[in-house]
């Protein structure tokens, strides 16, 4: 007899041993959140035996601590977590550089409309998503399993981002060490790593020597300033060219060391002790800034500077790089789509008002980037007046901002090492609010795909442990002294197409597969109101065209990347192309593997539709299982009780995936309310 293929996974607490005399049967399951192994052995007498998984206390009938899935100790928790997520590095230093490159305070029109449009759309859409099911960004998908393909796509995405983010947070560890001093080390040109192309701070030129000046620009090459020599020759020790990788760099391997232990600490116990470190990330940054900011205007120069960076230029906004740039940074900025909100509304309440929230982070989130905007771009006119030129002459964007521009604008002001260390705390708290909800959503997800491993105590501790150690060991690469190349190419390639890409699949996927009247009811249980019609408008409609469109504009407009003005290799391109597609690929490969797996087209129509287990957790944490039945009387044992079931007990009789319908028989579970339905294939006859 021909062995019978059973793509198949059994609910959370149970184990099937042994099904035998089973006919060549097909059972499909709707449930693939807690896979368990199966066994089956073709025998005259047909028997069916199911086991509890867990150890079953008639006394307790629920699961313990370690295994219950949190939630958040209070909605401040949530509400900080959500903010320190949203809000970090990218509102600080790209965000300021995008305003003044695209039209000063006109870029703000363009930003404010994707922010209202697509950003806010899908922060709420993604809110609502996780706190529905409570589930992460893997196992959420049981909605439409063909899909499941985007979990893992924006698992992919926050992984590959955390490797390169906590590289930017260790240099970040690494000058703020450096800030503990009397004098900073980037303030002279008298350094061991300091080249003869070195021009001090205090170098001023007559119109005499600016003619030898610029003679001796043109014989030895472009002056450099000693932060930007102190960033380039010492703290990443950068060599010449991509192709010149080199060894590590031990100072910054101890700061991503020192980063990947911070994390780790902070997350070991997952959201119970991320609820608590958040009040320190998400707020002390805010208070940061308003010192920076007060000590900002008062320097001569800064009304310059923010005059610079507010002055409209409307005659940009005809520009669709300008529009690309809003839509992007409005990803980029939220961090939508990569799957940390998700992981981080399913630990809501179930009544959480996760509109409201959505309303909360996200005028935050815009407000913080526009009063950075004011507290860099104060500091840069200081800086330009210092040095007589033009703002545009000084303004950056990325970490030469951070690690360049705005260090040498320290360094001239009174108590410069004061100031450093302010500035670099912010950056680091702003780095590790965002670091930690980006690591938890890979931490989250993963876990609530294998609970039966991963939601012990121990197999958690392990699990994140080496989840740590491994992420710091790939990330060693980034702190060589070719890892700044690389560095770059990982931020240019994930942070922005592959996001697009599974924002508009998660729309088409939320809002017209599964539907969106399903989704407002969905919505409606939890906060007891549909969406409004703007809502529905913007999920259906118009945020699924804006992103289509970012999109096409990405491609159009794709630029190679470049770094210090220089363009990759080759080779160096095709990486970033691997990296930028690493995301997209796993959706369609996933889609094709269960279409294969599963039979076929007609097979592939149920894989479309939401699994039984889909709704709220309160319902899936109890559950009733439905067995066939066969002509004879199968015995299931279950620890804590038996029952027999016979061919006379409460039968159905129901349509199955393919057609054909069979009879099953209910046994109740202590711990059940729901029901999972078991479906038997038997071509040709009715059992």
């Amino acid at each position: 007899m021909e062995e019978p293929k059973i793509p198949i996974d059994i609910l959370n607490n149970y184990e099937v041993v042994s099904v035998e005399q089973v006919n060549e049967p097909m059972l499909t399951d709707y449930l693939e959140q807690c896979g368990r192994e199966i066994s089956y052995n073709h025998k005259l007498n047909p028997m069916i035996q199911i086991e509890d998984t867990d150890e079953y206390n008639s006394n307790d009938s629920t699961l313990s601590q370690e295994e219950e899935r949190a939630n958040w100790g209070g909605k401040m928790e949530f509400l900080l977590t959500c903010i320190g997520y949203a809000v970090g590095l990218g509102n600080v230093w790209r965000f300021p550089y995008l305003c003044y490159k695209n039209g000063g305070g006109a870029f703000l029109i363009p930003y404010i409309i994707m922010l209202a449009v697509v950003g806010l759309p899908l922060f709420f859409m993604e809110l609502a998503f996780g706190q529905y099911a409570s589930l992460g960004p893997i196992a959420i998908w049981s909605i439409n399993p063909m899909f499941k393909g985007l979990g893992y796509g924006m698992v992919i995405a926050s992984w590959l981002i955390s490797l390169y983010y906590n590289v930017i947070i260790a240099h970040t560890l690494f000058y703020l060490a450096s800030s503990f001093t009397s004098e900073l080390p980037w303030i002279t040109c008298n350094n061991t790593w300091n080249t003869e192309n070195c021009l001090p701070y205090e170098f001023t030129l007559t119109d005499e020597e600016r003619v030898n000046y610029t003679a001796l620009h043109a014989h030895n090459g472009t002056m450099n300033t000693p932060s930007e020599e102190y960033y380039k020759y010492y703290v990443l020790e950068q060599s010449e060219h991509i192709n010149e990788f080199g060894s590590v760099s031990w100072k910054l391997a101890l700061c991503l060391l020192a980063a990947w232990v911070i994390v780790g600490i902070c997350l070991l116990r997952g959201i119970q002790s991320l609820g608590k470190v958040v009040y320190f990330t998400a707020i002390f940054p805010y208070v940061m800034l308003t010192i920076l900011m007060i000590r900002g205007v008062t320097l001569d120069g800064a009304i310059d500077g923010i005059i610079y960076y507010l002055k409209p230029d409307f005659s940009r906004l005809s520009d669709p790089r300008v529009w690309s740039d809003a839509a992007t940074q409005i990803f980029y900025s939220l961090s939508a789509c990569s799957g940390g909100l998700i992981a981080m509304s399913s630990y809501n309440k179930f009544n959480n008002n996760c509109l409201k929230d959505s309303l909360i982070v996200a005028v935050i989130n815009c407000a913080t980037s526009i009063f950075a905007g004011f507290v860099i771009f104060s500091i840069l006119g200081f800086m330009a007046h210092e040095k007589g030129v033009e703002v545009s002459k000084v303004a950056a964007g990325g970490p030469g901002l951070a690690f360049i521009v705005y260090p040498e604008a320290i360094a001239r002001m009174p108590v410069s090492p004061l100031w450093a260390v302010f500035f670099f705390l912010m950056m680091a708290t702003l780095g590790f609010g965002s670091q930690f909800s980006i690591v938890e959503c890979v931490l989250s997800a993963l876990t609530d795909e294998f609970p039966r491993y991963l939601r012990t105590r121990k197999g958690s501790y392990t699990f994140r442990i080496a989840i740590m150690v491994s992420s710091f060991l790939l990330g060693l690469p980034m702190v060589c002294k070719g890892g700044i190349y690389l560095l770059n190419l990982v931020d240019y390639s994930v942070g922005g197409f592959p996001l697009l890409v599974v924002g508009f699949l998660e729309l088409i996927v939320l809002n017209w597969i599964y539907g969106y009247d399903k989704f407002a009811e969905n919505i409606e249980m939890m906060i007891g109101s549909k969406p409004s019609i703007y809502w529905k408008i913007c999920w259906k409609y118009v945020s699924p065209i804006t992103v289509c469109v970012t999109i096409l504009c990405n491609i159009v407009l794709y630029k190679e990347p470049t770094f210090d003005d220089a363009p990759y290799p080759a080779w160096g391109v095709v990486l970033g192309w691997l990296i930028s597609s690493f995301p997209i690929v796993v959706i369609p490969a996933w889609a094709l593997y269960k279409y294969c797996s599963d039979g076929g087209l007609q097979l592939l129509k149920v894989r479309m539709r939401p699994t039984e287990d889909w709704g709220p957790m309160s319902q899936r944490k109890n559950i009733n299982i439905e067995l066939p039945v066969y002509n004879k009387k199968p015995e299931v044992s279950h620890a804590g009780f038996s029952h027999l079931i016979s061919s006379t007990s409460t039968v159905n009789t129901v349509d199955t995936p393919l057609g054909s319908t069979m009879s099953v028989a209910v046994l109740n579970n202590p711990k059940s309310t729901n029901m999972l339905n078991l479906y038997k294939d038997a071509p040709g006859n009715k059992v």
